[in-house]
């Protein structure tokens, strides 16, 4: 079990004010790791840091709009400050939207390209400058990047599966030559924030019939495979995606 041990690790997790990513950042935190908590919500943030240091660990809440590259910037920049080093980046961040696409405006499948795409690239970017051999990164996707959803999601859809062709196309470029490790998860539907928004009836008639778990994920379903990733544990995965989704994927 001590390959799933992060003791004396940094570990940032973008998205971190709430929902799944304020849950990687607890279990990490469990696992031995210092946090950097980064999100827009700043009170927020410090919520969770309470919640890191209860399980002994320091916390550094940080602002930042990760679809800003100089956030992202800045954000590494501050984790350095403070604890000397990344170790682990959680690429969790995004927006989620649900627009027919014959009404989808510009501005909107910009913003979600910009945040969930490009966001992900910039935090990538500003962290992987300052890690060392043996480092992890996980970023977060989504079922829909293999499947079809139950509502019209494009820009959501187009984005995450970017984030699978970016993961691999990273792996190539740090694994070897660097020593970090690049992998996706694609999380089905949780328990979380953003599905507790969908009104009843209309996203369980989907998961029973397209899981055959039939059935939302709990958020420690995720942790586990987040922990995986980003510890030692996972020393010989790069580049790839772990499907975390009930079955969904391969239904």
């Amino acid at each position: 079990m001590d390959l799933f041990r992060l003791d004396g690790k940094v570990a940032v997790v973008t998205g971190a004010s709430s929902g799944l990513g304020a849950g990687f950042a607890r279990a990490l935190a469990q696992a031995g790791a210092d946090i950097v908590l980064a999100a827009r919500r700043t009170d927020r943030l410090r919520e969770v840091a309470a919640q890191v240091e209860e399980a002994g660990r320091r916390a550094l809440p940080v602002r930042a709009d990760i679809g800003d590259p100089e956030d992202c910037e800045a954000m590494a920049r501050a984790a350095i400050a403070e604890f000397g080093r990344i170790d682990v980046l959680v690429n969790n961040a995004g927006v989620g939207t649900a627009v027919p696409a014959l009404r989808e405006a510009p501005e909107q499948f910009r913003r979600v390209i910009d945040v969930n795409l490009n966001g992900l690239y910039w935090a990538a970017q500003a962290c992987g400058r300052v890690m060392e051999p043996g480092s992890s990164i996980v970023n977060i996707s989504s079922v829909l990047a293999l499947v079809k959803s139950y509502a019209p999601q494009a820009a959501y859809a187009a984005s995450k599966a970017g984030v699978l062709g970016l993961t691999r196309d990273l792996a190539q470029q740090w694994s070897g030559r660097r020593g970090i490790r690049v992998n996706a998860i694609a999380p089905g539907y949780f328990v979380s924030e953003m599905t507790a928004d969908i009104p009843e009836g209309v996203l369980l008639p989907f998961i029973k019939q397209h899981s055959p778990l039939g059935r939302l994920g709990l958020q420690h379903e995720l942790d586990a495979a987040v922990l995986f990733l980003a510890s030692p544990a996972s020393s010989y995965v790069t580049g790839s995606t772990l499907a975390v989704d009930g079955g969904m994927s391969g239904h």
